[in-house]
């Protein structure tokens, strides 16, 4: 508050500094008010002032309206016990800095001659009150006319962060003087120089420019964040999707609060559990697959599925320890899995979340890519081994060649390794090894599509940001819907992940850096893998038949 420059003659600049200096000691004084010479009444005078405990109010003194100024004018002339106000002294005190109060912090602003402000709390009161003047005999004088308007500002309303669960109280707002610290003194030139900023749920969403490499300019905004508020807030470096510009948003940290379910996690996933190992055995006995009403009556034949599930059962564990090895040397915390079950093909994998918040992008690629990196390479290699080695029993397991048809991969591998044996219509024996080791690929595989909060969705989003995955997603949502129309195993695929895992992904810390190439042709790599996977072998195994067809080979 600066007091303006008068040009009024000497007495009316005097009358003017007086009634400032009494402003200014009602701004900064304590509800009761000492003075010289006269006993003070049953009520001293208070101030008036609504302030709200979201947010710190800018408060404005109009000229003309000052209960200081009704006050001074009917002060009684004479007492010579009173104290003196001189304009010289009221002008140089004049410029007092704006105060800022909240909760564990208080900052105030030193003036270019290094002169010291005084900070007094001040006793929030009710905006019902008025203020009051004591006159010499200590009669209270009502001055309803002289009220102060005081102009409150809020600075935390919005939209919340894309995919965050956050538990908003309307109580936790970040005052605007935090505000002012975080663009001054937590933001800056050599980082983010904030340009405008929006208000946002539960806190405050910052636009500018970004300087130097992001990863390092995240870094001294975390620290000095750190420094000057501890663990009250939480800030994210982001990408608008509007402009695709980076923004910074800062949101009080307890508003992010992971929350808690009225049944324990590990018991849900327990009874998942249990339940996938039945369809993993089930899945391995055709006989029961057929008529799946009589499997409660012939419980005894499930033990002829427990080769078939512990193989693939084993692809699936060695998929969800890579992401646990991942995530523990990334810092990433996840939740209990959960083994989606399947009569088509055993399972549906595992549903894991992420309970904390990710670093960057290249940690969350390095956690999604992590489990259908290591499943598939033991699902390949077992894969390998059943078209190379002969049955146990000397028998093996007679099927269809059409069944090579399913997948590209699995189809080119046994027409690469069986050759001329691989014909239409011609029964083959094969070791059981090569259905069950693809099994586990496929569960890898549909793990890999990226939709959602996938794995592969996850990975996409890793490696292209958010708007563009967010595209991928979609259209590969849109391609599993049409194959659900000849698939079941795609519909019920579809029908997850549209009510379990449909996304968003959770905001990352910072999602402006890319990840290395190294970790990207990972990524591309499991991808690419899982369409082939998917995908159908379109030739014929004989060569006769292309011939047929009008190729000559």
């Amino acid at each position: 508050m600066r007091l303006p420059t008068m040009s009024s003659p000497p007495s009316q600049a005097a009358a003017a500094a007086a009634a400032y200096g009494c402003c200014q000691r009602l701004l900064l004084a304590s509800t009761s008010m000492p003075t010289k010479g006269r006993s003070v009444g049953a009520r001293s005078a208070r101030l008036a002032l609504k302030l709200r405990s979201s947010s710190l109010p800018h408060v404005r003194h109009r000229s003309g309206s000052s209960a200081c100024q009704a006050a001074t004018g009917t002060e009684p002339e004479g007492s010579g016990d009173e104290e003196k106000e001189k304009p010289g002294d009221d002008a140089s005190s004049s410029s007092v800095d704006s105060v800022t109060q909240e909760t564990g912090y208080a900052e105030s602003d030193s003036n270019s001659d290094n002169m010291t402000d005084e900070t007094v709390n001040t006793e929030p009161l009710n905006s019902n009150d008025v203020f009051q003047n004591i006159d010499g005999n200590g009669d209270a004088t009502a001055a309803s006319d002289a009220q102060e308007k005081v102009e409150v500002v809020d600075v935390a309303t919005g939209s919340p962060l894309p995919g965050m669960k956050q538990q908003f109280d309307e109580s936790v707002r970040i005052p605007k003087a935090t505000i002012d610290i975080l663009k001054d003194q937590v933001f800056g030139f050599d980082t983010f120089f904030v340009t405008s900023q929006e208000p946002y749920e539960g806190g405050i969403l910052f636009k500018g420019n970004l300087r130097g490499q992001p990863a390092k300019s995240f870094e001294k905004i975390t620290n000095r964040l750190q420094n000057k508020f501890g663990d009250q807030y939480k800030v994210f470096l982001l990408i608008n999707p509007e402009d695709e510009k980076p923004i910074a948003v800062v949101v009080p940290k307890q508003t992010l609060q992971p929350e808690t379910t009225a049944i324990p996690e590990w018991f849900a996933a327990a009874a998942f559990g249990v339940v996938t190992i039945f369809t993993l055995l089930l899945r391995n006995v055709p006989v029961l697959q057929e008529n799946l009403l009589s499997t409660f009556d012939n419980l005894e034949l499930l033990k002829d599925g427990v080769s078939g599930a512990l193989i693939t059962a084993l692809i699936i564990g060695v998929h969800e320890i890579g992401h646990i090895v991942a995530a523990r040397d990334t810092g990433i915390k996840l939740a209990v899995p959960y083994f989606v079950p399947s009569w088509q093909i055993g399972s549906f994998g595992a549903i894991t979340r992420i309970v904390n918040i990710v670093r960057n992008r290249e940690d969350l690629l390095k956690v999604a890519a992590a489990g259908p990196l290591a499943g598939f390479s033991l699902g390949f290699v077992l894969l390998l081994l059943g078209f190379i080695l002969p049955p146990s029993d000397g028998l093996g397991l007679v099927i269809d060649p059409a069944v090579f048809h399913e997948s590209f991969l699995l189809g080119g591998l046994a027409k690469l390794i069986l050759g001329d044996a691989l014909k239409e219509g011609t029964q083959l024996s094969i070791n059981p090894l090569v259905l069950w080791a693809w099994a586990g690929l496929l569960i890898n595989a549909i793990n890999s599509i990226p939709a959602g909060e996938l794995d592969g969705g996850r990975v996409a989003f890793a490696m292209w940001g958010r708007k563009i995955s967010s595209r991928i997603s979609s259209f590969a949502i849109g391609l599993l819907g049409i194959s659900a129309l000849f698939s079941d195993v795609s519909f019920y695929w579809v029908v997850l992940i549209f009510f379990l895992q449909r996304g968003p992904i959770s905001p990352l810390s910072e999602e402006v850096t890319e990840p290395e190439n190294s970790y990207i042709s990972i990524g591309v790599a499991i991808l690419l893998f899982g369409l082939l996977v998917c995908l159908p072998y379109p030739f014929p195994f004989d060569a006769s038949q292309l011939n047929d067809l009008g190729f000559d080979l």
